[in-house]
């Protein structure tokens, strides 16, 4: 019989989103819009300290939104983290502009800041510049905010935070995505907490969030009629997600903690193995630690990959994923223009992430480091036996 499947990260429901959902079918709040969306904003305002926020339909709507909103357009360049999921990148290409893809700092895996000010200097220098920056909180870990913060001001191009997997992550005391001049949530299943699908655009400045509901609402003028001045969207919440949404902030920091005692439990049990190296918290940074990632150095591990493992844990039924590959490497994006170091290819090649939800069992756990262990027990007998009969 097979075992039971470990997901990499699953919905992880509390005890009040069914209220909140039926109190929406009660009042027959079903339609986009009412007052689940409403207070979900509210919510995610006082938690991340922003001043205003747009829930909507998707963490890419959002991003979408915010990039309309600062003004790009076709025949722009706006600058990108190279590590990160694609959907980071495909709304620069949507708008018809031109991603600049930056690579990777050691530190955190996120974008390098000195590679940021060489890229934005070159870009000037052949004429464009940048019309954006949009940094990535990978895997919930901050990037170097102060220093990427600085560098933009200094050339005053925007910030877009991707703070899509940093919901709960905190730099130097302030929320992943309240630090730039917009950021972004994603609420997607597979995220610390979800809304089935959705997600939400914050800012300090609400002119730019409401002109983005205004684009999100398919942009309809104030007119007793259907009157359109400018190309709008469908990207608006439902009242239904909404409730769930806000019924899973009651427990984002009850998430939050779970996810790092995932951590604590991988580098409690997986450190000592020769070659396995963990991404750690600089002085200063949060991470909710959405997934809990290793990096496998074969040439220490006598031979291990993080493919190895990947194919081990497979076939004992439990998911686990190769970090993401760089937007340079992906082919929709190969010839767009990069500036990399090489940190973001060693990342893809030797990166692992590992189960990480928040409902997994302690058992579950276990069985995700006894396979890995296993791995690395096997693998030291063959190679004392190797050793030996070349003796």
């Amino acid at each position: 019989m097979m075992n039971k499947k470990i997901w990499l990260s699953s919905p992880h429901m509390g005890t009040k989103e069914l209220e909140f959902i039926k109190d929406a079918f009660d009042t027959n709040w079903i339609a986009p819009l009412g007052p689940h969306v409403d207070g979900f904003e509210r919510d995610l305002s006082t938690y991340t300290g922003a001043a205003h926020v747009a829930a909507l339909s998707s963490g890419t709507a959002a991003l979408h939104l915010a990039l309309i909103t600062v003004g790009v357009a076709p025949g722009d360049e706006v600058i990108c983290q190279s590590m990160t999921f694609s959907a980071s990148a495909n709304p620069i290409a949507y708008l018809g502009a031109t991603p600049v893809f930056v690579d990777s700092e050691t530190s955190t895996w996120n974008m390098d800041p000195a590679l940021l000010e060489q890229a934005i200097i070159d870009r000037i220098e052949n004429g464009k510049k940048p019309k954006a920056i949009i940094p990535v909180h990978l895997y919930g870990m901050p990037a170097q905010m102060n220093e990427i913060m600085a560098i933009a001001n200094r050339y005053e191009i925007p910030v877009i935070e991707d703070a899509a997997e940093a919901l709960g992550s905190w730099y130097r005391e302030q929320a992943c995505g309240s630090i730039g001049k917009l950021g972004i949530l994603s609420f997607n299943g597979n995220k610390i907490i979800t809304t089935s699908g959705g997600g939400a655009l914050i800012s300090n400045e609400e002119a730019l969030i409401s002109h983005s509901r205004f684009l999100a609402t398919q942009a309809r003028d104030a007119a007793p009629h259907y009157q359109h001045s400018h190309i709008g969207y469908n990207y608006r919440m439902s009242n239904v997600c909404a409730g769930i949404g806000r019924g899973q902030m009651l427990v984002l920091e009850e998430r939050a903690a779970q996810r790092r005692a995932n951590y604590r439990h991988y580098v409690a049990q997986l450190s000592d193995l020769p070659g396995v190296t963990f991404v750690s918290e600089p002085v200063g940074f949060f991470s909710n630690r959405w997934l809990s990632t290793i990096l496998v150095n074969p040439a220490q591990s006598n031979g291990i990959t993080r493919e190895t493992i990947r194919l081990a844990l497979d076939r004992e039924n439990i998911e686990s994923r190769p970090l993401w590959k760089p937007m340079h490497m992906q082919p929709v994006f190969e010839k767009m223009p990069a500036y990399v170091n090489g940190v973001s290819e060693k990342l893809f090649d030797n990166g692992l992430c590992l189960p990480s939800g928040s409902n997994l069992t302690p058992a579950d756990l276990w069985r995700v480091t006894d396979v890995i262990r296993g791995l690395f027990a096997a693998a030291k007998v063959n190679a004392s036996r190797t050793y030996q009969s070349q003796d």
